[in-house]
């Protein structure tokens, strides 16, 4: 029986250029603000109260956008750093282009920016990576600029 094991990929195998979609999407529910505002102990009335965020400009409860932020980067796991990651190192350069409402479905992909192997960490590399969200009209509402220290190929497998 052939055993298979979802990973990453490791340090060599992330080609520049390369574009990775992750699908499926994943369609934002009110629960999800609901519970990932109190788990984060975010207060914000404009995620949390209908009524007050009706008055505001959106005129609806926006997503939390550390929800976003983290979905985004979630959605990338399985292609890209599942049992090949190290640690990540930072995100910059977060931008959050448009809200993001219950009942919208959130796309993501990654393209790999930049690499180099690791000067003080043996066996390792650094890769950075801008990772996208849409949102079902194909319209950006997030991008994130995320450094990751990856493994290099095990050596039997180099």
């Amino acid at each position: 029986m052939t055993e298979i094991v979802q990973r990453g990929l490791y340090y060599e195998e992330c080609e520049v250029g390369a574009r990775y979609l992750h699908r499926p999407g994943r369609t934002v529910t009110e629960a999800d603000n609901m519970l990932f505002s109190a788990l984060t102990m975010n207060t914000q009335a404009l995620h949390l109260d209908a009524a007050y965020s009706a008055t505001q400009p959106f005129g609806k409860p926006l997503m939390n956008s550390m929800w976003t932020l983290s979905t985004l980067v979630g959605m990338s796991v399985a292609q890209i750093t599942q049992g090949t990651l190290v640690a990540q190192l930072g995100l910059s350069d977060i931008s959050f282009l448009r809200p993001v409402f219950a009942g919208d479905t959130l796309y993501g992909d990654t393209e790999i920016v930049s690499k180099r192997l690791s000067t003080s960490r043996p066996g390792q590399g650094l890769v950075t990576m801008t990772h996208t969200g849409r949102n079902q009209d194909d319209e950006v509402v997030a991008t994130v600029t995320r450094i990751a220290l990856m493994w290099c190929l095990p050596k039997e497998d180099a």
